[in-house]
């Protein structure tokens, strides 16, 4: 029996047969047929000695045949073994969400090898989040130091996505995450809370700036609906993401009395006037469905052609009381996990592995139509984008095929597709430090402990250390499981040395580099707060400078200067804290 390939995504069935395949693949040795039996998007591919049949019944699947066969040249050579694979998606909608918005921006090179990789992973949709960081006409207060995304740039990516079967959505938030906007005075009177509002979940009562429109606002409506006329025309796709979620202060300033006598219908009246705003344009809208799911009584009045986006970011998520609510109502729907990257350095491994399977088990069992792998990029972006290529990876191979991907060997996955490692050591390197995060049992929600005590204060980290210690969410931490996850860290990094790229190699190294010395950097924070420092004040604050100077450098060779002093400057208070 021949070598079972490695494949991302693996195909639904792969059958050997007697006999190789040896020779060059060109128009003579690889023959293409239509067959209208199979399913949109599948294909048929067989290998025998004589040559390669691909059938089709459309252009994505000849197209994803032949990816297919790329891979197996890659990973058998000029001598392919016979075989047979019958193969077709899960989810017709595959797709990653980039966040563009919480700081970093990417250059266009950035995007164009990202889409590269995503198509060739059989990736069918692509979002670029955006809050202010299109050029909007007339708004230049807004965006001017963003470093945004010109129409030109979007045009480009549109299509350059179009010719690789990947539809570029627009997306842009519409009424919370809009501080960007309200910040400014032009704007500031759109605001549900002018004053600025405490989230319910923060417990040491930090204030945050206004973030919501008013919905009962007329300017608001018209302000984004002006985004919109501006925006769509720019994608070719039929689809608009209005994001339209996350409204914290939405009934805790002006609509509070409306709110109290209407419920989640002024949320419910505010998102079907943009509805209809962007289906009057001839576009299929989605929405973040976090709160109309808060309101199942309302579900029902949503239009049919209104896609909810069903999103949840721990292992137990995305929920399945939201998913079977929009089955129900006959809704076409996303399941929406995460990469599990942002609030880390590292990543999450194990969290975005369970979160992506579980999405991918609820979306087939409620009949979900796509799948969107979202990467955010939440308290100032801090994590180099490959370290998200592991929940791009596995997230591919398990919305195409769930059962034929859930298991596979992710880090030899990630050395062949992701990081084109010839030696064969960055994908378990990658694996490894994102399970550091299960070293230092600090429970945080999306995020892990390493990465918030390089953002936090001194007085700030002990009240929040102490608060899990008194709220029953974590024992008391023992300074030798600190000192363990540092020795494992620097083993980890030790390796590096030993990869051999093909493409990007210092970069990356020096991207994964950063990335674990800034955990190691957290864990002095800690051993520190715990009353067993390992460097003095002064050393630790020659090493954080270092690590902002390389943070800066880093940065540039793969996003937009715009954001990159905003997000540097969230490691003021660790810095300050060492006098």
């Amino acid at each position: 029996m021949p070598e079972k390939p490695l494949l991302l995504p693996y195909p639904r069935s792969l059958t050997f047969a007697d006999g190789v395949f040896e020779g060059e693949i060109h128009d003579r040795t690889v023959t293409y047929a239509v067959d209208s039996a199979i399913v949109p998007q599948g294909y048929r591919l067989r290998v025998n000695p004589r040559g390669i049949a691909i059938e089709y019944s459309d252009r994505a699947g000849a197209e994803y045949a032949r990816r297919t066969l790329t891979q197996l040249v890659v990973h058998y050579g000029r001598a392919i073994p016979a075989m047979e694979i019958d193969d077709a998606p899960d989810f017709a909608r595959r797709g990653v969400m980039i966040d563009c918005s919480r700081d970093r921006v990417p250059q266009m090179k950035t995007l164009y090898a990202l889409i590269d990789k995503l198509a060739a992973w059989k990736i069918n949709e692509l979002q670029l989040y955006m809050e202010h960081t299109f050029a909007y006409e007339g708004h230049r207060e807004v965006w001017e130091k963003a470093s945004p995304f010109t129409p030109s740039d979007i045009q480009a990516l549109d299509s350059y996505c179009r010719t690789r079967h990947i539809d570029l959505v627009p997306c842009q938030s519409s009424l919370g995450h809009m501080e960007r906007w309200l910040k400014h005075p032009r704007y500031h009177g759109l605001a549900e809370a002018p004053g600025g509002f405490v989230p319910h979940w923060e417990k040491l009562g930090h204030k945050r700036p206004a973030s919501t429109l008013d919905p009962n606002d007329p300017g608001s409506f018209h302000l984004v609906a002006s985004l919109f006329d501006q925006l769509i025309p720019n994608f070719s796709s039929e689809f608009v993401n209005i994001c339209d979620d996350e409204p914290f202060e939405l009934g805790e300033g002006k609509s509070r009395q409306a709110v109290q006598e209407q419920g989640g219908r002024v949320y419910l009246d505010y998102l079907l006037k943009l509805y209809q705003h962007v289906r009057a344009k001839g576009k299929r809208v989605q929405f973040w469905a976090d709160i109309i799911t808060q309101h199942p009584d309302l579900v029902p009045e949503l239009p049919s052609d209104l896609i909810p986006l069903v999103w949840g970011y721990e292992a137990w998520e995305p929920s399945e009381q939201q998913c079977q609510m929009v089955s129900e109502s006959a809704l076409d729907f996303y399941v929406c996990p995460g990469t599990s990257s942002w609030n880390t350095f590292t990543g999450r491994t194990q969290n975005a592995i369970d979160n992506l399977r579980r999405a991918a088990d609820l979306g087939l069992k409620y009949r979900a139509e796509g799948y969107l792998i979202t990467d955010w990029g939440d308290h100032g972006h801090w994590q180099s984008p490959p370290i998200s290529y592991l929940g791009f990876a596995y997230g591919a191979g398990i919305s195409w095929y769930a059962d034929g991907n859930r298991d596979v060997d992710l880090p030899a996955i990630l050395d062949r597709y992701a990081f084109e490692d010839n030696a064969g050591v960055l994908g378990r390197i990658a694996y490894d430090l994102g399970n550091v995060y299960q070293m230092i049992a600090l429970p945080q929600h999306n995020s892990q402990w390493l990465f918030h005590v390089v953002q936090w204060s001194d007085a700030e980290m002990r009240v929040r250390y102490d608060l899990l210690l008194q709220e029953g969410g974590a024992d008391p931490l023992d300074p030798s499981l600190v000192r363990t996850a540092m020795t494992r860290i620097r083993g980890l990094l030790d390796g590096l040395q030993d990869a051999d790229l093909r493409q990007e190699d210092s970069l990356i190294k020096a991207e994964f580099r950063q990335a674990g010395d800034l955990l190691l950097h957290g864990a002095k924070r800690t051993l520190r707060m715990l009353g067993e420092p390992s460097d003095s004040d002064a050393a630790l604050k020659d090493e954080l400078n270092r690590l902002i100077s390389r943070q800066r450098s880093l940065w540039m060779e793969r996003s937009r200067p715009g954001g990159l002093d905003d997000s540097l400057t969230r490691f003021t208070p660790a810095l300050e804290s060492y006098g």
